[in-house]
């Protein structure tokens, strides 16, 4: 489910967030559904378990996940108000890009 492509130009951490918060808001992960830990993925990825903390914390900073202290990591129970967040950034990037284009 979770995936990275190595031969992307983007780097890995920035994969794994934007794929876990697609999959976030999509509804693919629930919300409070438990995400794999960190030498877990970093195993079945097979990249360095570093990167995989540093999207899991970047993740947590952006309110799609929370940690639980010796329980791992889970989808926010707020994910809703992130899927909007992103909703209503897109609709702005689509209405810039309109407006460049009458402008234009």
């Amino acid at each position: 489910m979770i995936t990275v492509d190595m031969r992307d130009r983007k780097p890995i951490y920035e994969q794994l967030i934007d794929n876990i918060r697609t999959l976030a808001v999509q509804g693919h992960l629930k919300p409070d559904e438990h995400l794999p830990s960190v030498r877990q993925l970093a195993a079945e990825l097979a990249i360095n378990p570093n990167t995989i903390q540093k999207a899991y914390a970047e993740l947590e900073r952006q309110n799609v996940i929370y940690a639980l202290p010796g329980r791992g990591n889970f989808i926010s129970p707020d994910i809703g108000a992130v899927a909007r967040q992103e909703k209503e950034r897109q609709l702005r990037a689509l209405a810039a890009q309109i407006t460049l284009a009458k402008n234009a």
